[in-house]
């Protein structure tokens, strides 16, 4: 399992009937998690004490109910700062799991000895973004959203980053490849963070099951001569870390590799010791 075990201002305080406890800086939340299937006691006293706790609708989706919670505010990772908010079904504007991937890419980054230009694709509010050009990589950031691309500029701003090393594209990712691949444009890595389903901005619809081979197999044609690596996350039930291994294996089949692994990504939980499973991700190196 990859852990995201270096927060200093995030942690998951418990996990119980079907319910994750976290803190978030100053603030602590109660989200529902469909990980937690144990029916274990609610023994820590802050599960009493929160500053906002989604609740789920029986008709799908749900709603926040706030207590003591700021319209925005602001954690840090390492000298990465994000600016969160509560927002639809449940989210906060940040995957803090994903830290596991910032650093084994900015690690990468870091030891390449070269520039390296990153591609970003279903790229949020920017975390692997910013975690990249951090490290001295350019990244070219695509997302189909343009309020969640704002939100990735305002974190862009708030962590003080230069500005030369974004590009931001506000499209269609699949469309964007399409046309980056007609252009001849080429890059040294490529993270994928690709949602179950979505619609792109002129309604085109993406269902994961069926559209993300083929979108590997075209962001594969964007690879420069001397790759350094190609990340992969999923939340979907069916794209297990198995999959994305072997879709990753033919993928990538006339490369040569390094490594190609995949597996669970997951937060440590304070109270039992344990680790709270947040879907999975692929990883290749190349040589």
């Amino acid at each position: 399992m990859y852990i995201s075990d270096k927060w200093k201002e995030y942690e998951v305080i418990d996990a119980a009937e079907g319910e994750k406890l976290e803190r978030w800086g100053d603030y602590i939340l109660v989200r529902p998690d469909p990980q937690v299937i144990w029916d274990t006691p609610k023994k820590d006293p802050l599960w009493k004490k929160p500053n906002a706790v989604y609740h789920r609708s029986s008709k799908g989706g749900g709603s926040w109910e706030f207590i003591d919670l700021p319209d925005e505010w602001q954690i840090h990772y390492g000298k990465l700062t994000f600016n969160l908010k509560p927002f639809s079904f449940k989210h906060t504007g940040l995957f803090p799991e994903q830290a596991a991937n910032w650093d084994w890419a900015a690690e990468l980054i870091k030891k390449a000895g070269r520039q390296i230009r990153v591609l970003n694709l279903f790229a949020y509010t920017g975390g692997a973004t910013m975690s990249a050009v951090l490290a001295g990589a350019h990244v070219t950031h695509v997302d189909a959203s343009k309020g969640i691309t704002g939100w990735a500029k305002e974190n862009e701003t708030a962590s003080n980053l230069p500005h030369t090393s974004f590009r931001y594209i506000v499209d269609d990712c699949v469309r964007f490849v399409e046309r980056e691949i007609r252009r001849g444009s080429k890059y040294d890595a490529i993270i994928m963070d690709p949602p179950s389903y979505g619609r792109g901005p002129k309604g085109e619809i993406w269902k994961i099951e069926e559209s993300v081979f083929p979108l590997m197999q075209k962001t594969e044609k964007l690879l420069s001569d001397r790759p350094l690596f190609f990340l992969i996350n999923s939340y979907t039930t069916g794209l297990q870390s198995a999959v994305l291994k072997y879709m990753m294996e033919l993928v990538f089949k006339d490369r040569k590799t390094k490594l190609i692994e995949a597996d669970e990504v997951g937060l440590p939980v304070k109270d039992t010791k344990g680790y709270l499973p947040c879907g999975c991700s692929g990883r290749t190196e190349f040589i």
